[in-house]
């Protein structure tokens, strides 16, 4: 059995990038193996409870209020409606449902009460709950995790040095904090990033060396291919070669050993033969429905007769670590305390951002 490292170097992970393929996947799959069932993959559900009105500056999402998509925006889910939809997604084979907002952070209010009787009710009917909800203090992380939260995602995106051309709302340390908040409670977390921004592959070693130091690792780390959005600043950019995402997925397996490496945007790109092989590869979770967030996402049938092909089977939920407790909001020890954190405002400008900003004021 290998165990997890924290002392991982740039140079090391290109070297391991960079490694032949078949050797690549041999020591990937080989160390897959001793930590994972390699035909067993988790199954779980993207659901956007907040649509659009972002006022970050990401340079890939289609919800940034500043660019000019197709992207409807929508105001926060009821959580009936929240209930149903993770009642669908667990009848489609989905443990797990992760919940979107477009939200910069979490503001104490009514808002995030909904969110978090939306993660009681989630957790109540034996499924995973997943949020990614933007920046959240340590009081909040705690307050979710009272409620029964499993995870929370906060992806680092791409390494700290790309990480300044492709947003500029927000810092690096801030995701880090973010993180460093959850692990202050007993939520798993779930970090990772997007290849295809136009970063070198030096940048996707440096994102890995981020992910890869935190101790503890990430429990879980989506590799996401970007999805060009007309309409963001990033339209232009050219899809992921597969080979560019076995790569990835092969040497974040290698990497962070326990981690699940989650198979996410852009697999609509992708072939079944490519997504077999990320799998043989180290990938051991994918996301279903028609949609992430925002962008195309494969059928949950056709990933149904992918797995029949494959001969791989649905992960159950609470296999990694035992099922949160969910405390009512009666007998919460934690309450709202109406923080207002100073999160960074970077003050450099991205020159592709605020083309796509300008574009979108004269298109409106």
């Amino acid at each position: 059995m290998i165990t997890a490292r924290h002392n991982w170097t740039k140079e090391e992970i290109l070297e391991i990038y960079n490694k032949p393929l078949m050797e690549l996947l041999y020591e990937a799959a080989t160390i897959h193996r001793m930590h994972h069932d390699p035909n067993t993959v988790q199954v779980s559900t993207l659901l956007s409870i907040k649509t659009g009105g972002c006022s970050e500056d990401c340079g890939y999402c289609p919800q940034a209020a500043r660019y000019h998509t197709d992207i409807e925006g929508s105001d926060l889910m009821s959580v009936q409606h929240v209930k149903a939809q993770a009642l669908r997604a667990k009848e489609s084979g989905s443990s797990r449902v992760c919940m979107g907002a477009a939200w910069r952070n979490v503001k104490d209010g009514q808002e995030f009460d909904d969110v978090l009787e939306m993660v009681r009710t989630i957790n109540k009917l034996d499924m995973e709950v997943c949020c990614t909800l933007g920046m959240i203090t340590e009081n909040q992380a705690q307050r979710l995790a009272e409620a029964g939260l499993y995870a929370y995602n906060h992806n680092l995106d791409s390494s700290e040095e790309y990480y300044k051309e492709v947003i500029s709302t927000r810092g690096y340390k801030d995701r880090l904090d973010t993180i460093d908040n959850v692990r202050k409670t007993n939520v798993t977390v779930c970090s990772g990033g997007i290849i295809g921004m136009g970063e070198k592959i030096e940048d996707r070693a440096g994102m890995l060396v981020a992910l890869s130091t935190l101790n503890p690792q990430p429990e879980s780390t989506p590799i996401n291919a970007l999805v060009a959005v007309e309409g963001t600043p990033m339209e232009d950019e050219k899809p992921v070669e597969i080979w560019d995402m076995i790569r990835m997925v092969a040497t974040t397996r290698i990497v962070m050993p326990e981690t699940q490496v989650r198979l996410s945007a852009g697999r609509t790109q992708m072939s079944r033969e490519g997504q077999a092989m990320c799998f043989f590869a180290g990938a051991n979770s994918i996301f279903a429905g028609d949609k992430l967030l925002t962008t195309p996402n494969p059928d949950v049938n056709e990933d149904m007769k992918m797995f029949d092909l494959l001969g791989l089977n649905p992960q159950k939920p609470f296999t990694k670590k035992t099922q949160p407790q969910t405390v009512e909001a009666g007998d919460s020890q934690y309450e709202a305390l109406g923080e207002k954190p100073k999160w960074t405002r970077p003050e450099h400008t991205i020159e592709r951002n605020e083309d796509a900003k300008v574009k979108a004021k004269l298109l409106r």
